[in-house]
């Protein structure tokens, strides 16, 4: 059938339409976006340490102290694996200089509270460099290490050496170690994806080249501040911590986590203990964020 200038004329809509819809009856509609996976969240307290305020929060009260949190925070994953942000201080000399209170190994912690072997981590996030954060890290025999290229480099030399004070030179040797054997994964730059519905991204200067964690769950994003924000007594009332390489940083990045989130109260503060009241507890000094 022709037209009258000699072409084939077009197809009624209405046989488009039947067309289009066989089509997606057949499956050739566009698959829909793939979710994140979902994984859940968890802070494990392995100690307490007193602390001033004033070393806290910028401008806070020196004359007022409480005793800080010492935490982990390990992440169930969506495919089974367990990826733990930060790993806790082991060393006998840590614990001889700051006398904490109500100490216990981070694996121990992990082990008795949630049931997790340090076999079982398959993931190490460490936020940065400082002793309580990083000195455990090789208590997890078959964990990558994941740290900012920059923070390792600034920190570590070529033979485990110290290169900047903020680290100490067993977690600077022991890091070190860990790299030599293939363990230590350097993370270069900002907004890097380390596994799906897991990223990291730089901080707000607590050390030369912190980071922070974003992750995926079923509340919606949660952020591991870590050092970022020591308490939430920083994040509520916009003030800096007391210990950065640069305020105005700190404040633009707790200003950026809590727009990562999309809710203040998915920001998780890196040693308030308030975290083990604001959500639910599965055990003693475990709380279940997501």
């Amino acid at each position: 059938m022709t037209s009258s200038c000699g072409r084939r004329v077009c197809r009624p809509p209405a046989y488009c339409l039947i067309v289009l819809l066989q089509l997606v009856a057949l499956g050739a509609a566009p698959a829909p976006a793939a979710q994140s996976p979902q994984h859940q969240v968890y802070a494990v307290r392995f100690a307490s340490i007193r602390y001033s305020v004033g070393n806290l929060v910028a401008g806070g009260d020196r004359d007022r102290s409480l005793d800080i949190a010492m935490t982990v925070w390990p992440v169930r994953m969506a495919n089974g694996g367990i990826l733990l942000v930060d790993a806790g201080f082991y060393r006998d000399k840590f614990i001889e200089r700051w006398k904490p209170s109500g100490y216990v190994r981070p694996t121990e912690a992990l082990s008795a509270g949630l049931g997790i072997a340090p076999e079982g981590v398959t993931d190490v996030v460490l936020t940065h460099i400082h002793w309580d954060h990083a000195d455990g890290a090789d208590l997890f025999p078959r964990a990558r290490i994941w740290i900012q290229r920059d923070e390792f480099e600034h920190h570590v030399g070529d033979k485990g050496t110290v290169l900047d004070r903020a680290v100490d030179p067993d977690v600077a040797a022991m890091l070190f170690r860990l790299r030599q054997d293939g363990r230590v994964q350097l993370v270069d730059g900002d907004d890097r994806e380390i596994a799906p519905g897991v990223r990291v991204y730089t901080g707000g200067k607590h050390t030369f080249a912190s980071q922070f964690v974003r992750v995926e769950t079923r509340s919606g994003p949660v952020i591991l501040a870590s050092d970022n924000a020591y308490l939430y007594e920083n994040l509520e009332k916009h003030l800096a911590i007391a210990q950065t390489l640069d305020a105005a940083s700190n404040l633009a990045a707790q200003q950026r986590m809590a727009a990562l989130a999309g809710a203040t109260r998915l920001v998780i503060p890196g040693h308030d203990p308030l975290v083990f009241e604001r959500f639910p507890p599965t055990g003693p000094g475990v709380a279940r964020i997501d």
